[in-house]
This record gives C-alpha cells, sequence and structure tokens, in this order.
C-alpha cells in the first residue's frame, strides 16, 4: 500500500499532469453528452496519469541518458591515395 502510495504522490512530470487533465476533460464530454468513446479514452488517459505509465508501460518511451563517454585523442593515420 505505501509502494502505491509514493506512485500516486511523487514524480508528477508535465506529461503526467497532461494526461490527467486530458482524462478529465474527456470524462466531462462523455458525461455531457454521453459518448462512450469518450469515456474510453478518458478511462485510459486517468489510468495512466495515476499509474504513472505512458504508451509503452514505465519509461518504455523515454530516450535513455546520455552516458559520459571518455574523451581519448587518439594518433590518426593518412593514408595517401594515388
Amino acid at each position: 500500500m505505501e509502494s502505491f502510495k509514493y506512485m500516486l504522490l511523487n514524480g508528477w512530470t508535465v506529461m503526467r499532469w497532461v494526461r490527467l487533465l486530458l482524462g478529465l476533460v474527456f470524462a466531462y464530454q462523455a458525461i455531457s453528452q454521453h459518448d462512450s468513446i469518450s469515456a474510453l479514452l478518458s478511462v485510459f488517459l486517468l489510468i495512466q496519469a495515476i499509474t504513472n505509465t505512458g504508451c509503452c508501460g514505465v519509461q518504455g518511451c523515454a530516450v535513455p541518458p546520455k552516458k559520459a563517454r571518455e574523451l581519448s585523442v587518439e594518433d590518426t593515420r593518412f593514408e595517401e591515395v594515388k
């Protein structure tokens, strides 16, 4: 139960807020227009916002951070082409 509480209360990024806002907008649309497609989309977006998952799971679509590489200077050998 503590891990769910931690997941729910922490890690709110901009995209998570956008999913929550869009889910609430689609929920309002579904209720006011009696639209089942909007309701399904609302449920999908709200679940993503609450569980902090994206289209491919947690951080599934994220670009991995760049690894620090060692800069090494090597002697370059040139070959003369005739």
